[in-house]
């Protein structure tokens, strides 16, 4: 007895402090696990052991495959969709707005598909002329919904299948989890239609993200790129083919400069081979006669008359080039450095598309100063490996103008194959649910659309720290009786009511502790106990588990809830009672689902 009332202490302990928020939540769950071991309670290979579980390391997989489909522009692509079909009906972008980020979610996880969606609804609720509030919060309680569609959708689907398989021998399919998740899916989509008007705000946000889904246009025009541009195609008897790209220096020719030289084998972007090719086609800016002359002179001849901002910026702007703007820092090594529009960088894999001195532009070879601003093309890698160290001051991240301008970007086909393959094994259960995980994060690395740095940053180590530092206290409750306990008194309460309010109980227990603390954290807390109650009444393990996770999934009464609850505060000038007042109804649809429609799909 005396083990039981020391877990429960650390539990205790471990509730307080997460609603303290004072200690970083690794801090916390790794005190959980050593606390375990100080007492005497678990050995120090079961107070570790979750952090080399199956369920912890697909849990890590899954941020590997969102960081992929993001790269890859894949969720930009959804949310290009999303733009192109909504138009302006405010039913319409609500449906499609909530769908698109719940299949996201059960795709990618929940933090995934809202982080990528976000910069795309703060542009529709811009160009629409709709409040930021009316949008945010269907936006992440949509993609919470969509977290019971796969078991991809949630840490919490794999924690249930786990404990189903310690159970009964079997797991939950992955798209068994769609049984529960489409009806909690079709009654959130019917709420936020008919009463997300009445229940949310409509104030104006002074924070929105930018808008960068026409990036390269704006840069074009605020660096006059289109202004007097022609396009020069290099012909078979030019003096320039077989010559060194710094052959066409124009840094010494008044009036005339180079913008950049597209391969003539692209679709888009500049040369990057050191000798030019006939075919290859020089883009200047400067005046039609100079131009004339210096065709003539070079052997090039005059392919459009004119080139717009659109072509401009479609030219520099692609799925292999990137565009960046930068500033030179105070006593950056930089400055005093001669550069020129049309200047390779001396790393030889970046283009000076022009340079600016206070709006204007400066004279080609003066040197720079403090406060330059600098417009720079090359390929995406290049970016970003060039601007990393602190030379410059980078105005706008060019993997953020990615995600959000360019859909289906480089490796988008590759990252479909691997999400059709990844989920074909998890349908199938071929293999584990890890080694699915871990092939598809695999595929990507080896794919070259992430590099290992980028694996590690993808990562939410915090996440996958709590799942495997708390997992010692599932095993802690069992091991000690303690969920014995707690089952017993939950079963003497329900008496002879039945067992629909037994899941009632449950759903309360594990909502109410999903409002202060983490859902992952709740369910790792509430899954033992709920399995030992419902063998106590006789009853299938898989209704009682499916019933604690929709209630772990209904994480809508506080901002706390969840980290996106949370990420959309801020775009949608939230205060903590809006949560409550939009989220009751879909607590208690959530609670419909879980209490009385599960026991009809899994019989009790």
């Amino acid at each position: 007895m005396t083990e039981i009332w020391i877990v429960f202490a650390i539990i205790g302990a471990v509730i307080v402090l997460f609603i303290w928020d004072r200690l970083p939540v690794i801090v916390v769950c790794v005190g959980c696990a050593l606390a375990l071991w100080a007492s005497g309670i678990l050995t120090i290979g079961q107070s570790l052991a979750g952090f080399g579980d199956p369920a912890t390391i697909f849990v890590a997989s899954l941020f590997v495959i969102a960081a992929g489909m993001e790269r890859s522009g894949v969720t930009a692509w959804v949310g290009q969709v999303l733009i192109d079909h909504a138009g302006e009906s405010r039913v319409r972008l609500i449906l499609f707005m909530m769908l698109a980020v719940s299949v996201l979610s059960a795709l990618i996880s929940v933090n995934g598909a809202v982080a990528a969606l976000i910069p795309v609804v703060v542009v529709l609720a811009v160009r629409l002329k709709h409040a930021p509030g009316q949008l945010m919060m269907p936006l992440v309680f949509g993609a919470h919904c969509g977290s019971l569609l796969m078991l991809t959708g949630s840490p919490v689907n794999v924690l249930v299948s786990e404990a189903l398989l310690d159970s009964a021998g079997r797991n939950f399919g992955y798209f068994e989890f769609a049984l529960a998740g489409i009806p909690a899916l079709i009654g959130g989509l019917i709420i936020a239609v008919f009463l997300g008007p009445k229940l949310l705000p409509s104030r104006e946000s002074k924070n929105l993200p930018a808008d960068l889904s026409r990036h390269a246009h704006t840069l074009v025009e605020q660096y006059k790129l289109s202004s007097d541009v022609q396009a020069l195609r290099i012909r078979d008897d030019s003096r320039l083919v077989g010559s060194d790209r710094r052959a066409l220096d124009l840094s010494d020719r008044p009036g005339l400069a180079l913008v950049s030289v597209k391969e003539a084998e692209m679709a888009g972007g500049v040369a990057r081979r050191d000798a030019l090719q006939a075919g290859d086609t020089v883009v200047v800016r400067g005046d039609p006669v100079a131009v004339g002359a210096l065709a003539q002179e070079l052997g090039l001849v005059l392919v459009e008359e004119d080139v717009g901002a659109d072509t401009t910026a479609n030219t520099l702007f692609s799925r292999e080039s990137a565009l960046a703007e930068v500033v030179i820092k105070p006593r950056s090594p930089l400055i005093g450095e001669r550069f020129f529009p049309g200047m390779v960088t001396p790393s030889g894999d970046l283009v000076v598309l022009a340079i600016q001195r206070g709006g204007e532009d400066v004279i080609a070879g003066t040197a720079l100063e403090a406060g330059d601003t600098l417009l720079l093309q090359g390929t995406w890698e290049a970016m970003e490996v060039r601007l990393e160290p602190a030379e410059v001051l980078v105005v706008d991240s060019p993997e953020v103008v990615r995600r959000q301008a360019l859909p289906m970007g480089p490796g988008a086909q590759t990252t479909l194959g691997i999400m059709a393959v990844m989920v074909l094994l998890l349908a199938t259960g071929v293999v584990p649910a890890a080694v699915a995980g871990l092939l598809a994060a695999g595929a990507f690395l080896v794919s070259g659309i992430l590099n290992v740095d980028q694996v590690y940053r993808s990562i939410n180590w915090t996440t996958v720290i709590l799942v495997g530092a708390m997992m010692p206290l599932s095993t802690a409750i069992q091991q000690t009786g303690a969920a014995q306990m707690l089952a017993e008194g939950l079963v003497a309460m329900v008496g002879d009511s039945g067992p629909r309010v037994l899941l009632a109980g449950l759903f309360i227990l594990t909502a109410v502790l999903g409002q202060l603390i983490s859902n992952t954290a709740t369910a790792l807390i509430v899954i033992p106990i709920a399995v030992v109650a419902g063998a106590q009444m006789g009853l299938p393990p898989e209704p009682v588990l499916m019933s604690v996770c929709v209630a772990a999934a209904a994480a809508f009464l506080t901002p706390v809830a969840t980290p996106t609850n949370l990420m959309v505060m801020e775009p949608g000038s939230y205060k903590f009672f809006d949560y409550f007042k939009f989220g009751l109804p879909f607590m208690l649809w959530f609670f419909v689902v879980a209490v009385f429609w599960v026991p009809l799909v899994w019989s009790l």
